[in-house]
């Protein structure tokens, strides 16, 4: 007869990972060995500093508080199904934190003996295990923890792209046996449309037959049609196993002269063939690389060709992210590869234009795209700036300008990139100056400091050259630091700009959710996760007068080294950010769209716990910034 309870215990824990990647078996034994306990409101579980217990637990029903030292703050609130204790089963240490029932509950004490083996048997499980381990940490992305939240394995910097592509090969496999003619075969190549055949002993590959094999010794008439193929065919096969990058592909065909591959389960003739790959095949896996993408960028001469590389691009994008390349290189690529669609787009339409420009000029990418960071395609924000010019010629320029400006946004629309609703593009006359009337105007918002006028700057502090003349740009922004040196109280606004970024969560760490309009009870990542950090990110560094990086995750990592009291923070926020980053990215390509607006119902308890993880940096990185540069003693 079942035990009734254990059996309750396991339909509970069943619902909730780690337990889900469990068999059901495995689950009622474990349930069978687990202590319920019932705790009052406002009851200690363990104490920090407390030494570890020889459970972790669960929360059946109620709430417990994660409390750390500094004025009893709630660090965490964990509620139905989350676990936490875990340090026993990770850290051979004691408690970091104390952790208190908030309300009346009941507890799940799952012993660490009974619960261990699985952890180191079951990868699903441990991986959660740690996840959820550090996300219950002060910093979730120490360096004990880094490299074990969103699959950022570090690579080496001078990793070659190909060598990141797994190359693409045919699981269809066309065979024949030793005995079968040549003729025969020839029909059954020609029947599959393929250029060879393998032939086989049972499953196991003995040799092969290409179309080069039928023209040199069957056309030429040194063997009859009617021999079998066992006579005239290659062997010993080279076979290869299923994991190859393009680059090794293409290594072993030039190694052997080859033209095709047989993939086997082992990587030897001594084990079954499962695939094919051909030389056609590498080269379909080479038009995907980014340095052939490139290329391709480079001599398109229509808008409708660079859209088709677009899809391109995001086909790569989801290729680097299905095979967790870090974010780092992911934005590295994906960024070098739109920054030269714009380009050429440009370079098109000046191509087109029946006048050259007047005078020199630079088209500035704005927002994310001028951070390096816009992996999905999104809406536009752009400028252009011009050379300054006589008084009587401004007006006649002016006009120049804007109407090639107006061609070159149409034609990043036709490649896929929608106008902006805001209209921050250059074709508005608001975006599309002179040097001098864009210093006029920036200077105007440095010194009239009203909400719009702050949020209006931070554009010019992230924004990067994507065409045109060098000098005029940095002669911008030079500019622009100095006259921010200069007038100290915009500096203090900018920081206060930067503090009123929206917290990702409510008290009881729930998902602070959008409560009307379009997008009403979903959870904006872009604003509530993703800008915060960025903004604090912009102020922070420009304290440190650094202008040459705009990229968010490379700015923390640059603070990180010229504050290294902070070290720890600032590389956590970096990992934050690019983990926050590669989440939206996934949505936005789950659902086709900018990944801003996140349906939390459709995001499992594990990926849930993994974005948690990443908020935690932000209390902390806005309190920094709060405390050094106390924005309240001037507004």
């Amino acid at each position: 007869m079942k035990n009734t309870i254990s059996q309750r215990v396991a339909d509970f824990l069943k619902n909730f990972p780690p337990f889900s990647f469990l068999k059901q078996r495995d689950l009622e034994l474990i349930s069978e060995q687990i202590t319920i306990i019932y705790k009052e409101k406002d009851s200690v579980v363990f104490a920090e500093n407390e030494e570890t217990h020889n459970s972790f637990y669960v929360v059946h029903k109620g709430a417990v508080a994660l409390r750390g030292n500094h004025e009893n703050e709630i660090l965490d609130m964990c509620d139905e199904g989350d676990i936490f204790g875990l340090r026993p089963l990770i850290a051979n240490e004691n408690y970091k934190m104390e952790a208190r029932t908030y309300e009346e509950s009941i507890l799940y004490a799952i012993p660490i003996s009974v619960f261990k083996p699985y952890a180191l048997e079951n990868k699903a499980v441990g991986n959660f295990l740690i996840e959820s381990f550090a996300s219950n940490t002060l910093n979730p992305f120490s360096k004990s923890h880094r490299g074990k939240l969103y699959g950022e394995e570090s690579l080496e910097a001078d990793t070659k792209l190909l060598d990141l592509q797994e190359v693409k090969y045919s699981k269809k496999i066309v065979s024949c046996i030793a005995t079968t003619t040549a003729k025969e075969a020839a029909e059954i190549m020609r029947h599959k449309n393929v250029g060879a055949i393998l032939v086989v002993e049972e499953t196991f590959p003995i040799g092969i037959i290409t179309d080069k094999d039928l023209r040199n010794k069957i056309v030429t008439g040194e063997f009859q049609i009617t021999t079998p193929v066992s006579e005239i065919m290659t062997s010993p096969v080279i076979t290869y196993p299923t994991k190859m990058t393009v680059t090794q592909a293409q290594i072993a065909m030039m190694k052997s002269d080859i033209s095709h591959l047989c993939l086997t389960i082992d990587g030897t003739s001594n084990s079954k063939a499962v695939g094919m790959l051909s030389k056609h095949d590498v080269m379909v896996s080479i038009g995907n690389n980014p340095a052939v993408l490139l290329r391709e960028i480079k001599r398109a001469k229509k808008f409708k060709k660079i859209k088709q590389i677009r899809a391109s691009i995001i086909h790569l994008l989801q290729g680097y992210l299905d095979q967790n390349i870090p974010m780092t290189l992911i934005t590295k690529i994906i960024s070098e590869l739109n920054d030269a669609c714009t380009k050429q787009v440009i370079a098109i339409v000046l191509k087109k234009t029946e006048t050259s420009p007047p005078v020199k000029f630079s088209w500035l990418a704005l927002g994310s795209q001028g951070r390096s960071e816009q992996l999905l395609l999104t809406d536009q924000d752009n400028a252009l700036i011009y050379e300054d010019v006589p008084e009587e010629l401004e007006a006649e320029t002016k006009k120049y300008f804007l109407e090639l400006s107006a061609r070159i946004n149409k034609g990043l629309f036709e490649i896929g990139y929608d106008y902006c609703p805001a209209e921050m593009m250059a074709s508005n006359p608001n975006w599309c100056m002179s040097l001098s009337d864009y210093k006029t105007k920036i200077h105007h918002w440095i010194t009239n400091t009203g909400k719009n006028e702050v949020l209006l700057s931070f554009i010019f502090f992230d924004y990067s050259l994507s065409f045109g003349d060098t000098e005029l740009v940095n002669n911008l922004s030079d500019f622009i630091f100095e006259d921010v040196k200069a007038n100290p109280t915009f500096y203090i606004h900018l920081v206060s700009g930067a503090l009123q970024s929206q917290s990702p969560t409510g008290f009881f760490r729930e998902f602070l959710l959008e409560q009307d309009g379009a997008h009403k009870d979903f959870f904006n990542i872009k604003n509530r996760a993703l800008m915060p950090l960025a903004d604090a990110a912009r102020v922070l560094i420009l304290s440190h007068s650094v202008k040459s990086i705009s990229n968010t995750a490379e700015r923390f990592e640059k603070l990180a080294e010229l504050e290294p009291n902070n070290s720890e923070l600032y590389t956590a926020c970096a990992y934050s950010y690019k983990a926050l980053l590669k989440f939206r990215t996934k949505q936005g390509l789950l659902h086709n769209d900018s990944g801003q607006y996140i349906a939390l119902n459709t995001l499992s308890k594990a990926e849930k716990i993994k974005l948690k993880s990443t908020f935690k940096t932000i209390k902390e990185l806005q309190e920094i910034i709060r405390v050094r540069f106390n924005p309240s003693n001037i507004l």
